[in-house]
Parts: structure tokens; sequence; C-alpha cells
């Protein structure tokens, strides 16, 4: 009897859990998702977001089997990436870090604060009076 090789499914790190998790709540969102100074995409959202944005679209863990698409940008530049997000007809859903990182031992809790989309808004950033 011959044995064949399994291979081994590649096991996502804490933080890509967390953002698949929040994403799989919001799947017709791009999820703008904070991690420490930078909001980042992923996968789809982060080929979308870098064509919308004009950002670089680079990869996590090049090269290794959980490699996936990454864009993004610094939090102070929300007030002029989420507009153009939305002004491009998107639904966003912005993520954000619920705690200090400074006072958890673990993956820091983030979660859904806001959910823009080109119906609704009141950012007045967003809506761009003329």
């Amino acid at each position: 009897m011959t044995k064949t090789k399994v291979a081994n499914k590649p096991s996502e790190t804490p933080l890509m859990k967390q953002y698949n998790a929040i994403k799989a709540r919001h799947p017709q969102a791009l999820l703008l998702f904070r991690v420490g100074d930078f909001y980042e995409t992923f996968g789809e959202d982060a080929i979308v977001a870098s064509k919308v944005l004009g950002i670089v679209l680079t990869k996590r863990g090049a090269g290794s089997s959980s490699e996936i698409e990454l864009a993004g940008f610094p939090h102070h530049s929300m007030d002029t990436y989420l507009p153009k997000l939305v002004r491009a007809g998107h639904r966003v859903a912005v993520c954000d870090q619920l705690e200090d990182p400074k006072m958890t031992k673990t993956i820091v809790k983030r979660g859904v604060t806001e959910l823009v989309t080109p119906g609704v808004s009141f950012n007045d950033q967003v809506l761009g009076y003329c």
C-alpha cells in the first residue's frame, strides 16, 4: 500500500484569523483593518483599494503558502482615502483597534466602528460639498 503525502493547509496567523472573521460579517464591504498606524486591506479588497486609491499593491507573507495581497495607508490619511472609496461606489467597513496594544499580551481586540455607504454618510469629508 502506498501512502500519499497530504499537503498541510497553511495556518493563518492570529491577525489573519481575526481579519477573516470580521470580513465574513461584512462580505459586501471593503474592510479597512487598523493595524498599528495603518489601515490595511487584504485579498480582493486590496486589489480594489490599490486601483481606486492609487496606492501600492503588495503581498503579505510573500513567497509563503499563506501569501495574500495587501494595500494600506497611514491612519491619519483616512479623510483623504475614505471619500475616494465611497465616491467610487464602494461600501466601506472601518475596523479599529478597540484597546491599547500596550495593555494586552495577546492580539488587540478589533471591531467595525463605522460602516459607510455611498447613500449614507455622517462624515462631511465623505460628502465632499462643492
